[in-house]
């Protein structure tokens, strides 16, 4: 566990507690909305609370706050932090959340274009160095750390089939500065989710605009 993971730990623990209950219910039924059970003994299980824990943290606004934990945790008494970990919460606050096209491995680095952006960035000396497919798009928030980048857990690969729908989207994204894309992005995941779910069905009627099988 890296100085970023056990900060975003340390942060977390505090806002899953018993007295943020409720809250953490709400996001739970908001983050996994028309996505299917959340089946404990599914092997997507670990990747699926991964990608909730990311989205809680940095993206999903607390109710009580009217922001998310990772800009509310320094209001919080309980919550006591170094100046060396107040350095990190500023480098998380930074960190880049997008759509991303593997391009390829090479001497443990990670090399990756962000769709978002139009921008080739490198991972370096990653930990994470399988499961990419040039095929598959995918979803993760990466944090910045000297002039490189450090990959959260919260991993989401799309299959290769809805590949043509995520790029036209991104498109449209990028070409309209008033649309979320996080809320893109979020409605990315339940879709993929809806593919684990259905696999009989056509995965074009899932990751689609039509509201078919859609979100």
């Amino acid at each position: 566990m890296n100085e970023y993971e056990k900060l975003i730990e340390k942060i977390l623990n505090h806002f899953v507690s018993d007295a943020f209950k409720d809250e953490l219910a709400m996001a739970k039924k908001e983050f996994f909305e028309n996505a299917g059970t959340l089946d404990e003994n599914s092997e997507h299980f670990e990747s699926r609370m991964a990608q909730f824990y990311d989205w809680y943290f940095f993206t999903r606004e607390l109710k009580g706050f009217g922001q998310t934990p990772l800009d509310a945790c320094h209001l919080v008494r309980e919550l006591r932090f170094t100046p060396e970990e107040m350095q990190l919460i500023e480098v998380l606050k930074s960190h880049r959340h997008s759509m991303f096209e593997f391009i390829k491995i090479k001497n443990g680095d990670v090399y990756i274009k962000d769709l978002m952006a139009n921008k080739k960035l490198v991972v370096k000396e990653s930990p994470y160095v399988f499961g990419f497919d040039p095929d598959e798009l995918f979803e993760v928030r990466l944090i910045p750390h000297g002039e490189s980048y450090i990959f959260t857990r919260g991993f989401c690969f799309h299959p290769e089939s809805a590949k043509k729908f995520i790029l036209s989207e991104v498109k449209r994204h990028r070409k309209d500065p008033d649309l979320d894309p996080d809320l893109m992005m979020l409605r990315l995941i339940k879709m993929r989710y809806k593919f684990e779910q259905y696999k009989h069905v056509k995965p074009e009627m899932i990751y689609s605009n039509e509201g078919k099988l859609g979100i």
